[in-house]
């Protein structure tokens, strides 16, 4: 039997290019399909207004596989604090890294940087090639491997295939792997501002009755917002002019670091959660957003495929040729994610509930529930042991 490739990954995108890069230490040949032609170069002049906080977990991965040597370092930020307040105003919640024992809670950086970094890593592993830009269109799986045939024709025979395909995963329906999506009817405003005083590492989250508005410091005195809220607050938003944009995200922060100039056009992306029903069938493995999804009020969904990527690429990197898309070895896999999945999914969930509620009763528990975990140390050292970990 020929194999173009022992693993075939679906999607180019931070996850899949992670994973390629991660097996690159296997014996097994990679082949990694991406729709659009890679950027190796980090944009250097516009900051990208789509930003994620890397836990200390996915650093270590991204360390571990080359990646984060790669980074732009003047273009990433630490995160020295978080400061939380709620929807009354006054309550609040301090998350500090000394407090912690820690260096940072977490690192800011931009998508663009990251998914460079990320390319240069994989297309530099021996054993990983690279077709692109190429666009799947049938799925076939047998008890020798699968079967994927291109738009412009051509076949691939592979032992597994990997979705890292996104939220809409053409392998995931391809595959007939059931999956419930909800639409949190809610939309996540971004754009980066310059900010007239220095930010000193902080990071802030305000919610109110109606969302959630996210300050995420970028290097210099430059900020990236993410305000979840729902479509009438999103469209007007989006009509801004800039001047008014800055002003508004300025007055909702509480002016907390004085005037706000906005340095990119603001874009906005709906919210919802992804449940999908299996991980893993004979000959395919999910990963990333195709796994999951999750409301991105804590940051974590990013981290949540980058566990995938650690778990994924430990078992097929241990597992021989023939093996590869053993559904029983898969499954190792989907067991091992399972709990982290759940969990998160569960917490980000019940939190957009629990915040995205203007009933008075939850509001006065949830302000002095912020309140009563500040003045616990050893409960704000576990939620920031347990983010560290994610």
């Amino acid at each position: 039997m020929h194999y173009d490739a022992d693993i075939l990954i679906i999607g180019g995108g931070l996850v899949g290019t992670a994973l390629a890069a991660a097996l690159a230490p296997s014996a097994h040949s990679v082949l990694l399909l991406e729709g659009r032609t890679p950027q190796t170069e980090t944009p250097s002049a516009q900051w990208d207004n789509r930003v994620y906080a890397i836990s200390r977990a996915s650093e270590k991965l991204l360390r571990g596989i080359g990646a984060w040597q790669r980074l732009d370092m003047a273009r990433i930020q630490p995160v020295s604090q978080m400061q939380i307040t709620g929807d009354d105003g006054r309550s609040g919640l301090t998350f500090d890294a000394l407090d912690a024992g820690i260096d940072a809670l977490t690192t800011i950086l931009e998508s663009g940087n990251l998914q460079a970094a990320l390319w240069q890593t994989a297309l530099a592993a021996p054993n990983v090639s690279v077709m692109a830009p190429a666009e799947p269109s049938a799925f076939a799986h047998d008890e020798d491997g699968v079967t994927v045939t291109l738009a412009d024709g051509r076949v691939l025979r592979a032992r597994l295939a990997v979705g890292a395909d996104g939220a809409n995963s053409w392998l995931r329906r391809s595959a007939g792997i059931d999956s419930t999506a909800r639409a949190y009817e809610q939309w996540g405003v971004v754009a980066n501002f310059e900010s007239e005083r220095p930010h000193y590492g902080v990071a802030r989250q305000w919610f109110f009755d109606d969302g959630i508005l996210a300050w995420l410091p970028l290097a210099g005195n430059r900020i990236s917002i993410v305000w979840s809220c729902f479509e009438a607050r999103k469209e007007e938003l989006l009509a801004l002019s800039p001047a008014e944009l800055d002003a508004r995200v300025a007055a909702a922060g509480g002016r907390a670091l004085g005037e706000l100039r906005c340095i990119t056009p603001a874009a906005a992306f709906p919210l919802r959660l992804t449940h999908v029903r299996e991980l893993v069938r004979a000959g395919v493995a999910l990963v990333g957003d195709a796994a999951h999804t999750v409301h991105p009020l804590a940051g974590q969904g990013v981290n949540l495929g980058f566990g995938d990527v650690a778990e994924l690429a430990r078992l097929l990197t241990a597992t021989e040729a023939s093996l590869l898309g053993d559904h029983l070895n898969l499954r190792r896999y989907a067991l091992a994610r399972r709990e982290a999945i759940y969990l998160m999914q569960g917490a980000c969930d019940g939190l957009q509930k629990l915040f995205n509620n203007r009933n008075p009763i939850l509001k006065t528990l949830r302000n002095t529930g912020l309140g009563l975990t500040d003045s616990l140390p050893w409960i704000k050292q576990q939620l920031i042991r347990h983010a560290m970990d994610a």
